[in-house]
């Protein structure tokens, strides 16, 4: 089955067309500024190099309708035509309590994701805009839902109610929800599968740690508790996200500042995380941990202000699960960057993860960081959101 992954965001859309049978991805890309001068597309064959270019795109259709021109491009093209696209998979963000899992796109789905819209302003309208072009370019082609929020519902009570008002979370679904979910479904699955045991047996904590950052615990396969919040911004200081916050410091700021809370929660998303504590560096952890190779404070500050929160997030998920057998690191931080996992283990050593620092060198590969015989398994699992979406859309539609 080829299954085209689709991520939208506002001026963006993200692509891969992947043969599940196989687990192949034949061909992906990048469509960026739609909507805005300068729109372009990034496209890649399977086996060959990226190619970038310039094309108008005034709306999300017509950047789905410059996809399909690729995928079906005698030359940088994988399929003769769109009869060969036999489904597609969509990255949903926000499900609220309705979905507790994937599912096959209705018009009655489309209608309850909308009404979700007021919990992922940024997110959810951009992923029905996505849907919206998808059917008007291929209306015959069924399609799949995948909700970051799904994986999550699984929580208890205690672990996704906060310490308000009951009738908050009655009238308004105002509770923890999380995100990532599909990630850490899929690492917490295939690090079971590396081990050879089953996940229902384990006591997981995986450590997502892109731009945007959660820690998850998933006991005897299910996610019982998770860093982010109602919204993306709660939990781990992130690239540009503030993280755990005490809630008077928005009014606070806002009458010191002169602003509005919404300007101050819009700082607390795209100006504050390491990049706010690097006092405007870079939210980039490469950038960071090489200027602080070299004396920059500022960016030294950064980092151990992350490492020191994610410490604290994987000793607390331990004490929740009473006890870890396994410990992982995934995305782009979590995979790529050995000065980041390092500063990370100076405080989870108690736990008796042992990582060893010739393991730990590594970029982008499944590994086994911890020595043979440590009491929690640590691990660099890399994350396929998109292959989890392709197999959570064959699994529906077969």
């Amino acid at each position: 089955m080829n299954i085209l992954v689709i991520n939208c965001g506002s001026s963006s859309l993200k692509y891969q067309l992947i043969n599940s049978d196989d687990k192949l991805v034949l061909a992906k890309g990048l469509c960026e500024r739609i909507g805005i001068d300068g729109s372009a597309i990034s496209h890649q064959k399977m086996g060959e190099g990226k190619v970038k270019t310039e094309v108008e795109m005034k709306n999300h259709t017509d950047a789905v309708q410059i996809v399909i021109e690729k995928l079906t491009d005698p030359s940088v093209g994988v399929i003769s035509s769109l009869e060969e696209i036999d489904a597609v998979g969509h990255r949903m963000v926000h499900g609220g309590e309705e979905f507790a899992g994937s599912c096959i796109i209705t018009e009655e789905v489309l209608k309850t994701v909308e009404s979700c819209n007021d919990l992922a302003p940024l997110h959810n309208p951009a992923n029905l805009i996505g849907i919206a072009a998808c059917k008007e370019v291929m209306p015959k082609v069924p399609m799949v839902g995948v909700f970051d929020t799904a994986f999550h519902q699984t929580m208890p009570k205690k672990a996704f109610l906060y310490g308000l008002p009951y009738e908050y979370y009655e009238k308004y679904k105002v509770r923890r929800y999380g995100f990532h979910g599909t990630s850490h479904d899929f690492v917490s699955k295939r690090a079971a599968q590396i081990l050879g045991k089953d996940r229902k047996d384990l006591k997981i904590i995986v450590c997502h740690l892109g731009n945007g950052a959660s820690v998850t615990a998933v006991k005897n396969g299910i996610s019982v508790d998770t860093s982010m919040g109602l919204t993306p911004l709660e939990g781990l200081i992130m690239g540009t996200r503030s993280g755990d916050l005490d809630p008077a410091i928005v009014t606070f700021l806002s009458a010191k500042e002169g602003k509005t809370a919404e300007e101050i929660i819009d700082i607390c998303n795209k100006k504050s995380g390491v990049l706010g504590l690097s006092a405007g560096f870079s939210s980039d952890f490469r950038d960071l941990a090489e200027a602080a190779e070299t004396g920059n404070e500022m960016a030294e500050t950064a980092l151990s202000a992350y490492a020191y929160r994610l410490g604290k997030y994987i000793g607390a998920y331990a004490a929740a699960m009473n006890g870890v057998d396994v410990i992982c690191f995934t995305a782009g931080a979590g995979e790529n960057n050995a000065e980041v996992r390092s500063l990370i283990g100076q405080y989870i050593g108690f736990l008796g993860t042992n990582i060893n620092p010739e393991k730990n060198k590594v970029r982008g590969e499944e590994v086994i960081l911890s020595d043979e015989g440590s009491r929690v398994v640590t691990m660099v699992v890399p994350t396929d959101e998109e292959m989890a979406i392709a197999e959570e859309t064959e699994r529906l539609l077969s």
